[in-house]
């Protein structure tokens, strides 16, 4: 069968789909207020991401800080356990999440109307594939 193994691809990019997610959502997290690893990856459950590997949660964060969007530090106050790091947004961070916002914005709208295309489409009944 031809199409099968294109169809067993598009269904396994669901966690590649949330990736592309992952940095806009947790800038997002953090503009709300400072978190450990272990509460953003709880928020980003909350949010839809309940799939992400929390080692590529953590890669997102280290890649983040090293582009200055957030900052780290070890608070070995607030825990009963080890030391967690916490991650804070940064000024730049912050402008990267509006341009974030913005694009998904723009995104959403390009959604919209290609779903409003394909339903009226659908909806006139003609063509190969209804």
């Amino acid at each position: 069968m031809r199409g099968r193994g294109r169809r067993q691809r598009w269904r396994r990019g669901h966690s590649r789909r949330a990736v592309r997610f992952l940095e806009p959502t947790l800038l997002l997290v953090l503009h709300h207020r400072s978190a450990h690893g272990y509460t953003l990856i709880d928020q980003l459950r909350e949010l839809g991401l309940a799939d992400m590997d929390p080692s590529a949660i953590y890669r997102a964060l280290r890649g983040m800080e090293e582009e200055g969007w957030v900052t780290s530090s070890w608070d070995e106050q607030q825990t009963q356990g080890p030391p967690r790091r916490v991650y804070r947004l940064t000024v730049l961070g912050d402008e990267v999440l509006r341009w974030w916002m913005q694009d998904l914005q723009e995104t959403h709208g390009m959604i919209d109307h290609i779903l409003g295309t394909y339903n009226r489409h659908m909806e006139e009944g003609e063509g190969d594939y209804h």
